[in-house]
């Protein structure tokens, strides 16, 4: 994919190598959860329901803890030092999903509002709880923020074969996907086939960016190619399969990797949302 090296995204918040002040944590009952879950889900990327968070896609109400205030000053990593290039890429992957999006909102009479997205290591807080790394990237409805601790990234690529800058921009599409379904009232639906739909329509709209990054001419030979590697690596029934040996279609929260890879074709063939909407099966 074609970028900026060193871009700078006022809508990044860098705390990485942070403490997180010790917070309120998940609670007794957060943790039993984890603890129960985790045997079987297993690895950064899976996609747990705890503490309000869309984590890579499944949705909660509750609201845990609060989160900090919004700056809008530019982003500086730790120490005032520039960000380093894993970093700057994740931003301008958001800036530009987020003109997309406000471009294709104005389009249709309606007014975007950006996410903010929060680089962190090992925990954070959240508006919706206390988020770890173990759990991979997860989009908060409640401060409507992205957050990733970038080491997803190295087990998306060496543990379920998914490498390249595209599979990675399609994470950060994914997630701003579900921005995108917060502001249109598409959130809220609780359920396993609610789940999947609202993943599977994030997956869509990732691919209505990448239509447009590749209208745009920033997409290099291959990208569309890791962006479906990407999605087909988060289906359901690939991860049931190399966490269990066995797929269980009924617990699908996010849909099989068929599925996922064909709703990020329909986005990118389309580029348009309406290629989206839940009844066309996204």
């Amino acid at each position: 994919m074609r970028w900026t090296k060193g871009y700078r995204s006022r809508d990044t918040i860098d705390r990485r190598g942070q403490s997180t002040g010790g917070g309120q944590g998940m609670g007794s009952s957060g943790i039993f959860m984890l603890a129960r879950l985790l045997p079987y889900l297993g690895w950064k990327g899976m996609l747990l329901l705890f503490g309000g968070l869309v984590v890579f896609g499944l949705v909660s109400q509750t609201n845990l803890l609060s989160g900090d205030s919004v700056s809008s000053a530019p982003v500086e990593a730790p120490g005032g030092a520039p960000l380093d290039d894993a970093a700057s890429f994740v931003s301008f992957v958001l800036d530009d999903a987020q003109t997309t999006w406000a471009r294709l909102f104005q389009e249709r009479g309606a007014t975007y509002e950006t996410a903010q997205l929060v680089l962190f290591t090992d925990a954070t807080q959240s508006g919706c709880g206390y988020g770890v790394a173990e759990v991979g990237p997860f989009y908060c409805p409640t401060d409507q923020r992205v957050y990733i601790d970038l080491s997803f990234y190295e087990d998306l690529a060496r543990r379920y074969g998914a490498p390249g800058d595209f599979a990675q921009a399609y994470v950060i599409a994914h997630e701003i996907g579900h921005h995108v379904q917060a502001q249109r009232g598409e959130l809220g639906e609780k359920g396993n086939a609610a789940s999947v739909r609202q993943e599977l329509q994030a997956d869509c709209y990732a691919g209505v960016w990448a239509r447009s990054a590749g209208d745009r001419d920033l997409l290099e030979p291959g990208d569309v190619e890791e962006g479906i590697g990407a999605a087909a690596a988060v289906g359901d029934d690939r991860l049931q399969r190399k966490e269990t040996g066995r797929v269980s279609p009924e617990s699908f929260t996010h849909g099989s990797a068929a599925q996922r890879t064909e709703a990020f074709r329909r986005g990118y063939t389309a580029g348009a949302p309406e290629a989206c909407a839940t009844s066309a099966g996204g």
